[in-house]
């Protein structure tokens, strides 16, 4: 009966997963974004496959590993993940947990990437070296998959359980700043590794990893060691068992625990508007759990992306440490109304409270902020030893700053998403509801943006020196002023419909007006607009902005993969230019190509409003 069940549980979850996949291919941003995610996911299978024929054992587990790695921590960076069916969605069936995890993992199968997954474990059949271990490859590779989709849901879980305590939610932010700071500066490290024997410990790990057991086992088999074979597979079988006990139980947890804690001590007074208005967005940061992980992550994150280098001696990229947490913090601040939800509707009703609550949001991100880069910029920059790096790190600071208290304002007002409010949130704090592409576009679009508001303070401190301070405490004050008066002018015409669209979220209409935009382009032009806002970071980045920290603070030793630095004297800086038009220029297309579209869609048939 129990079986029965848990079959016909998975069969119906399965057909519910697929319609609903069905039904977001006909929207043409998603369908570009899931069709440009799976070409390249199916190259990268493909490369994995490739290794596999070449015979690089050592190689190829270490790409296991990767694979597996980024199931567990990709979620992380997505919003929690495809959480297409929710656990709260059948909190009233009576349905046991288990028969739910275990329904709730089979439909997680059908999706894209564990498909894309599967195909590139075909490398465990190509790495058999005679029948025997190709046969044993196929059930190791689908355990192997489970295994990979069950640990990607475990992480997500207890993710989610961090999040909803302090401390947990600080150690949460600790770790994601670290592995976003690896995919960018995990260069110094591997460079370092690779000097010495790591390279060996590397692979002895990653064969004792979980995502080693079924290349182990197929090897094995080739040696016909069928014991050690029939205990890898046994133990993969077990590890997918005890994950998915585990998963079950924070599955109950997270359904039936009740997520509101005491209420806290009150710690800030206020006797006028504007410091109850202050004092309502400093209480957001450091009692919001949400808002205090993004605070962490993004100091931390610029702390992480400038001391990895350390790991091969290079101390030039520590100066900014400090601007770089202030441009993350800048792109992960820029949703504050959308993340307001409903309890904007307070601020709305209150007369003549909108530039109040605007200054009052830049303040508390410089308060948040600023002491705390000020101080890493001026400890980092000491240790440093590079004396010409002064001028230059204190005329960016300030400009950085303001223009970052200045465009998270304009960005959430013009520009805001809806989300889940914070009392309906989910037992996934990282899932903020159905618009998380739209909240990620908006971060990398943000980077750019802040990244761009220090370029008159650099520029002036390159050519005139301490001359550049003046100038970045001038840009910033502007930014910081304008742009709030901008957001403090549209609460004030377009107050209502920002409540609307946080309370309602857009409407059919508005979406059907999407979503006709989308289809009417052409498929190429929406795959290539997909792509350059995906990988435009890459050349803009990696290839412009850390080979001109690197020319600035004179490191002329680290050349690593930065192309760059491989050219002589002035072409130098003309391919650090190159390199940075071409990631602003991808920007630029992907972002007006959906723009213009929607500009220039057709109005919503009556009908499609009315569905």
């Amino acid at each position: 009966m129990a079986l029965a069940l848990t079959y016909g549980t998975s069969h119906t979850l399965v057909r519910m997963r697929m319609a609903a996949f069905r039904h977001a291919l006909r929207d043409g941003f998603r369908r570009s974004w899931i069709i440009t995610g799976a070409l390249v996911g199916l190259a990268l299978a493909g490369g994995t496959i490739w290794v596999a024929a070449r015979g690089d054992d050592d190689i190829l587990v270490v790409v296991l590993a990767i694979w597996m790695l980024g199931w567990v921590v990709g979620p992380l960076f997505t919003g929690g993940g495809d959480e297409t069916l929710k656990p709260e969605y059948f909190t009233m069936t009576p349905l046991p947990p288990r028969t739910l995890s275990t329904g709730l993992i089979v439909a997680a199968m059908a999706g894209v990437a564990p498909v894309i997954s599967l195909v590139a474990l075909v490398a465990l059949m190509v790495s058999g070296r005679d029948v025997a271990a190709v046969l044993v490859a196929v059930p190791a590779l689908l355990l192997q998959l489970f295994c990979f989709v069950l640990a990607s849901r475990l992480a997500v879980a207890v993710y989610g359980v961090l999040l909803q305590v302090r401390a947990g939610a600080t150690i949460a932010a600790l770790v994601n700043a670290f592995i976003l700071a690896f995919t960018a500066q995990g260069w110094a490290l591997i460079v370092a590794f690779v000097s010495t024997d790591v390279q060996g410990t590397i692979a002895r790990a990653a064969r004792i990893a979980p995502s080693g057991w079924g290349f182990d086992a197929v090897q094995a088999a080739g040696r016909g060691e069928w014991l050690q074979v029939v205990g890898l597979l046994l133990a993969l079988v077990m590890l997918a068992v005890a994950m998915l006990f585990a998963w079950s139980a924070l599955l109950v947890r997270r359904t039936t625990v009740p997520r509101a804690g005491a209420k806290p001590k009150r710690l800030l007074t206020a006797n006028t508007a504007q410091g109850a208005a202050a004092a309502k967005e400093i209480r957001s940061w450091s009692r919001d759990l949400v808002y205090g992980h993004k605070a962490v992550f993004s100091i931390a994150y610029g702390l992480f992306f400038c001391t990895m280098p350390l790991a091969i001696g290079m101390r030039s990229m520590l100066p900014w440490a400090g601007p770089a947490g202030v441009v993350m913090g800048g792109a992960m601040a820029a949703n504050l109304y959308g993340s307001d939800g409903t309890s904007f509707w307070t601020t709305l009703m209150t007369p003549g409270s909108s530039r109040l609550d605007v200054r009052a949001r830049q303040r508390a991100f410089l308060l948040v902020f600023g002491p705390l880069a000020v101080l890493i910029t001026v400890l980092l920059t000491w240790w440093s030893g590079v004396v010409s790096a002064w001028p230059l790190v204190l005329s960016v600071l300030p400009a950085l700053l303001g223009g970052s208290a200045g465009l998270i304002v304009a960005a959430s007002v013009y520009a805001a998403v809806p989300t889940t409010d914070a009392h309906k949130r989910s037992g996934n704090p990282l899932n903020t509801g159905e618009n998380e592409g739209e909240s990620m576009g908006i971060v990398y679009v943000m980077l750019v943006l802040v990244a761009t508001t220090c370029a008159p303070a650099l520029i002036v401190a390159l050519y005139f020196g301490w001359w550049g301070v003046p100038v970045g405490l001038l840009s910033g004050g502007l930014a910081w002023w304008y742009l709030g008066l901008l957001a403090a002018h549209r609460l004030d015409k377009r107050g209502p419909e920002l409540l609307t669209l946080l309370r309602h979220g857009r409407s059919p209409a508005e979406q059907a007006k999407k979503t006709a935009a989308f289809d009417a382009l052409p498929k190429w032009r929406r795959t290539l607009a997909g792509f350059c806002l995906g990988f435009g970071a890459l050349p803009l980045f990696p290839q412009a902005v850390v080979p001109a920290i690197f020319k600035l603070t004179g490191n002329h030793d680290t050349k690593s993969w930065f192309l760059a630095l491989y050219q002589d004297g002035p072409w130098q800086w003309i391919v650090i230019a190159l390199m940075a038009a071409l990631g602003l220029s991808m920007y630029a297309y992907g972002g007006l190509t959906y723009y213009s579209a929607k500009k220039h869609a057709p109005d919503a048939q009556p009908a499609a409003a009315a569905g």
